[in-house]
């Protein structure tokens, strides 16, 4: 009767070590899938994290100054920021905010200008080099489509691409209407002295860049940046 006992507690005692061994198999297994998961989703948010960036910095301008031309329009001096590809000028748009008269606003895109009906050749990105936009000379270096000398619409100059390390310039039309003076829009001559408007560029697929743009002197030549 005795031996009985003893094997019995032998037996209770080997079912419950094999109790506990299945349970810490099941607790480990429950642990490495929370632990692979976790793994998982830490390795797609650093993939997904990485190819923002990449994206941003990939696809980015750099605003290196700007200044006031006339009453209508400022230039933009503008680079592809570092570590960017090669940058497609129709990707790429500018936005202009005031508050000369209320809330004005001004936007359009690198390379959408109408060098025909715009002697400056406005919207047109160059070449920092040649920063003269679209006005021909009367030696007829760069051609003239319609004879007219100096109209600005020999646009053989204008950047179809930005190349990283290069610096490009580009002048924008501030008039709502193409008349400044009215005071719905952003042109330089509807502001006043210490008038700040912010500038947006935004570069397709890419990131964005903003300043803020102090006016200090209304001079044609005069920096806002």
């Amino acid at each position: 009767m005795k031996n009985n006992q003893q094997e019995d507690n032998i037996g209770s005692i080997g079912i419950g070590a094999m109790i506990v061994f299945i349970a810490l198999i099941l607790v480990a297994a429950v642990a490495s899938a929370v632990i692979i998961q976790t793994g998982e989703k830490l390795q797609q948010n650093a993939q997904q994290t990485g190819s923002d960036t990449q994206r941003e910095i990939g696809g980015k301008i750099t605003i290196n100054g700007v200044k006031i031309t006339n009453v209508d329009d400022i230039k933009i001096y503008f680079e592809p920021s570092p570590g960017s590809g090669v940058l497609n000028t129709v990707d790429i748009a500018w936005q202009v905010s005031c508050d000369n008269a209320g809330y004005n606003f001004k936007a359009g895109a690198f390379g959408d200008g109408d060098a025909t009906n715009d002697e400056t050749g406005s919207n047109f990105a160059f070449p920092a080099s040649q920063p003269e936009e679209t006005d021909d000379t009367a030696d007829g270096d760069f051609g003239d489509v319609d004879g007219t000398v100096g109209d600005g619409d020999d646009t053989s100059r204008e950047a179809i691409t930005l190349t990283p390390g290069q610096n490009y310039v580009i002048e924008i039309d501030l008039t709502e209407d193409g008349v400044a003076g009215t005071n719905d829009d952003c042109a330089i001559v509807d502001q006043s002295v210490n008038n700040q408007m912010t500038l947006w560029i935004h570069v397709e697929g890419g990131g964005s860049t903003y300043e803020t743009m102090t006016i200090t002197d209304k001079t044609a030549g005069s920096a806002l940046v």
